[in-house]
């Protein structure tokens, strides 16, 4: 990146940490099971919400018992039950019609961060009715109230429950692009391990690692704060000690409450400190593939984490120090390595790929520019990368060395594994 382009960056990003403890974060009203939210419930008596899930999770008992709580205390419901995974502009405008249609008051959104972010892209729509979702992309340019919006996560890892972004892919052009407001923060949240359950490996894995990439990046960025690295520090120790156990164990729920407020505190941590160019890729990989979020980012991780070079060296030893990867006696290239090669191990161990087989080469231009666009000026990455060193780094997700896992499992869980008390 040029100097000029370089300096103005920073210029904008400076500008945005300065502004943090000004600007109107909020935390959303946490409830930890559905019982303990229906006095909330009461207050809408005779009324009637949206509740917005996927095709999936509309089949199953956390739907029904959700319904079911509503009607015991006089709410009536409507369902939109088609979002995508990577929800699309179609999806918010359709489950706005429902909204209208029902003289709906709320939003309940049910689900992993899909369901949530078209929640808030719908709460959008309603506070602006004449102006297109292409219109509100971008910064706090929703600056109306939403209707109350209650978020149910049901994985651990978007943190879209207490976040003010929403994702949402245009269908027509593959553009994946964010609304980024302060009245998109739900007002409630539902944090109920027992909703994630029935996660299966899979996602717990790709939904964990986006998690550990919110505080990460939070971390790593230039716009953190101490309360947000310790966020971040939580986060990463929370994750580390219990993203195998849930992977291998569906049903440990010690581990599933853990890694369900880790993904709560990696999300407080990114929505005031920002993310980087790993989210900007994997938007890009998602508009343009339909590649899911979680495992856009946990494939692109180490790689840029290895591209800033001695830039988080340090932060990066903090964090491996944090999850009982490596000691303060260490030096930090030592540490930092070791906190990549964990991040590989995960990954490895989880069957999550190490390259982006959907890449195609005449794709890359558009790509790197949709994620430079994202990315500059605003988030306050270690590094400055401009739209040329970003295609550089999709031509390496695509064709990356196969690394073997006896390789890649070096440092990390013989470290974790001899102090568990960690």
């Amino acid at each position: 990146m040029n100097p000029i382009k370089k300096g103005a960056c920073r210029l904008v990003q400076h500008a945005f940490h300065i502004a943090i403890p000004f600007l109107p974060y909020h935390d959303p009203v946490c409830f930890s099971c559905l019982e303990e939210a229906r006095p909330l419930f009461r207050t809408w008596e005779n009324k009637t919400v949206l509740v917005v899930t996927d095709p999936f999770l509309a089949k199953t008992f956390m739907i029904a018992t959700l319904i079911d709580t509503l009607f015991i205390e006089n709410v009536s419901c409507v369902l939109y039950d088609k979002t995508q995974a990577n929800p699309k502009v179609d999806d918010v405008e359709a489950a706005l019609e429902l909204y209208h249609q029902y003289n709906c008051s709320a939003i309940i959104a049910l689900d992993g961060g899909s369901s949530i972010d078209c929640a808030k892209a719908i709460g959008a729509r309603a506070a602006f009715p004449n102006k297109p979702l292409s219109k509100l992309k971008g910064l706090l340019k929703v600056y109306k109230p939403i209707p109350p919006l209650v978020a149910i996560p049901t994985t651990a890892g978007t943190g879209s429950e207490v976040t003010l972004a929403a994702v949402i892919t245009d269908e027509k052009t593959h553009h994946k692009y964010t609304i980024n407001s302060f009245t998109l923060i739900p007002k409630y949240a539902i944090l109920d391990a027992e909703f994630t359950r029935t996660l299966p490996p899979s996602l717990s894995a790709t939904t964990g690692m986006d998690a550990l990439c919110h505080a990460v990046e939070a971390y790593i960025g230039h716009s953190n704060t101490k309360k947000t690295r310790q966020y971040a520090k939580e986060a990463v120790r929370l994750i580390v000690q219990n993203i195998e156990r849930v992977y291998e164990d569906g049903n440990d729920m010690e581990a599933r409450s853990n890694m369900l407020h880790a993904s709560f505190l990696a999300g407080k941590a990114f929505t005031r400190a920002y993310v980087g160019y790993i989210h900007a890729i994997a938007h890009a990989l998602g508009g343009q593939y339909n590649i899911p979020h979680g495992l856009a980012n946990a494939i692109i991780m180490p790689y840029m984490l290895e591209a800033y070079g001695q830039a988080v060296h340090k932060p990066l030893h903090e964090l491996a120090i944090c999850a009982g990867l490596s000691t303060p006696l260490e030096s930090d290239a030592l540490g930092a390595e070791k906190f990549v090669q964990a991040i590989r191990s995960l990954n490895a161990m989880m069957n999550i790929p190490c390259e982006i087989e959907q890449i195609q080469e005449t794709d890359i231009p558009t790509m790197a520019k949709h994620a430079s666009k994202e990315a500059n000026p605003l988030y306050p990455v270690p590094v400055l990368m401009d739209q040329g060193e970003l295609e550089a780094m999709f031509y390496r997700l695509k064709n990356l060395e196969v690394r073997q896992k006896e390789l890649i499992q070096k440092y990390v869980f013989s470290t974790y594994r001899s102090h568990p008390s960690i």
